[in-house]
């Protein structure tokens, strides 16, 4: 008893934290993960007559997605693979685990939020954390040299989750990449026209598309007198001026990663810049850059990058950004993020500001060599699109708009308006359907029209095809517009026909 005295007690201390988190008006994550603790306790306290009390909710940092919510995902999807597929890709799925030392040792800083699972008959296994060294893995382990590939899959992270703004446990990563070896700088063009299409497609407001290049910051950290131990670390804090100011970011630069002041101060001087190929111009006649093999091949290489942009008219979207870092460890060369931006509150003011990350990728030549037991490398460049935050941003953009979303996609309901044709409305609906016409049918003997005809308002199925026992004798169907209410009858030879051509959009 004492026992579930101290468990009431907790429960009622946890619903006493969830209140006053409601009360601060605190962010729904928090109130969120408060909830599901006091949930939890409930559940332990169980029912008097001994059975389980089940915690219903998703695992946290996962949510479940529902019919209106899944034709959005669709749409959006369909638009990404039909870009994929315009630029030429074939597409392929690799395991949702992979061997453990696959993974590790391959994204720096965040390795540390790999989800491992555990033993499996003698198999160390970790649930895939990108679909990138997957890739280089299959790439490796199947001898292929070059290939134009997507995927699209979920990807799993051990990160703190931020369901509001699109970050979770689980989620969807969409992949192009391009592996082979090419003439600098062609396909990693094409993989930012990829993402110049398709956000042009998503209609998710204006974006902006930062590029830069590993090479130039590594050339930057050695002239800023960076030891080359730390690059990778001052990488990663670099990469967080997205998100912080300056001072933070030189504040962790020589308080947490102990990089001298001056050093900081000259890597400031440049982070500071952007501009696009008179930028990569201006840098190449810096006398301490210009000195540096790594920033001299990678400002080379942007003054090509640019210029292949130009003819694919997407220049005007592109910034080149020494800022820009991305964290991961296996990038090589160029590297590129997309983020939504929107106009400073300042109506004065004609700068923009981010409102968040939407794709980013890069080119990593050293990947699939780790793979290889010759350590033969095969060149790489990819981009990811960051789809959930994609749907977060069309869900609260429809909510706004209040409009309707078809779930369905129905082109006719077979009705009818008397009584004992069941049998008939079956008939017809199997005709349609072999037919290949998407139709439905009300389960029950005797529906009344009405029911039938709502029920086609408040799905959005645009035809009804309506049977009686005149229309039967006369071989002809009754179709109506649900919109319009029109009627005409058809013969049931060219309903088929018919119904293609007035649903020739669903």
């Amino acid at each position: 008893m004492a026992d579930k005295a101290q468990l009431q007690e907790s429960i009622k201390a946890q619903g006493e934290v969830v209140r006053k988190l409601k009360e601060a008006k605190a962010s729904k994550d928090q109130i969120v993960e408060e909830v599901a603790k006091l949930l939890e306790l409930k559940a332990q306290l169980g029912t008097d007559d001994g059975k389980q009390t089940f915690v219903l909710k998703t695992p946290k940092g996962t949510r479940d997605y529902n019919p209106k919510q899944m034709a959005i995902r669709e749409s959006v999807f369909n638009t990404i693979i039909s870009c994929f597929k315009r630029h030429g890709a074939e597409t392929i799925d690799t395991p949702v685990f992979e061997l453990k030392e696959t993974l590790t040792g391959k994204y720096g800083e965040d390795s540390k939020l790999i989800y491992d699972l555990k033993d499996q008959g003698g198999e160390l296994l970790s649930l895939r954390y990108d679909l990138t060294v997957p890739f280089a893995r299959y790439l490796a382990m199947n001898k292929i040299t070059n290939i134009k590939r997507y995927h699209i899959a979920k990807v799993y992270r051990r990160d703190n989750p931020a369901m509001t703004k699109g970050r979770y446990r689980e989620f969807y990563q969409c992949d192009f990449d391009i592996a082979g070896q090419y003439d600098p700088m062609i396909p990693d063009a094409e993989c930012i026209k990829v993402v110049h299409e398709i956000l042009t497609q998503l209609q998710l407001g204006d974006f902006r598309i930062k590029v830069n290049d590993r090479r130039i910051l590594d050339g930057m950290f050695a002239v800023c007198g960076v030891p080359d131990d730390k690059f990778r670390a001052i990488c990663s804090t670099v990469d967080k001026l997205d998100k912080a100011s300056w001072e933070e970011v030189k504040n962790e630069m020589v308080g947490e990663k102990g990089l001298a002041p001056e050093a900081a101060d000259r890597i400031g001087g440049y982070v500071r810049m952007h501009g696009g190929f008179d930028l990569a111009e201006t840098l190449l006649q810096d006398p301490q850059l210009s000195q540096n093999k790594h920033a001299l091949d990678g400002l080379t290489d942007m003054k090509h990058l640019f210029k292949y942009l130009e003819l694919f008219k997407v220049t005007d979207k592109v910034i080149f950004d020494l800022s820009l870092a991305r964290g991961l460890d296996y990038y090589t060369g160029v590297i590129y993020e997309a983020v939504l931006t929107q106009p400073q509150n300042d109506h004065l003011s004609e700068e923009l500001v981010s409102v968040g990350s939407v794709a980013g990728g890069g080119r990593y030549d050293g990947l699939v060599g780790m793979f290889d037991p010759k350590g033969r490398k095969v060149p790489c460049v990819g981009v990811s699109v960051g789809i959930e935050r994609v749907f977060s941003i069309l869900e609260q953009k429809l909510e706004a708009s209040e409009e309707k979303v078809r779930t369905t996609e129905t082109q006719v309901l077979v009705a009818s308006a008397q009584k004992n044709l069941l049998e008939e409305r079956l008939k017809l609906t199997s005709e349609l359907w072999d037919a290949g016409i998407k139709a439905e049918v009300l389960y029950k003997k005797n529906p009344k029209l009405l029911s039938q005809l709502q029920h086609c308002e408040e799905t959005g199925i645009p035809l009804v095809a309506i049977i009686g026992e005149q229309e039967l004798k006369e071989g002809v169907v009754k179709l109506r517009n649900v919109a319009t209410r029109e009627e005409v009858d058809v013969s049931r030879v060219t309903l088929v026909e018919e119904v293609k051509k007035r649903t020739i959009q669903s």
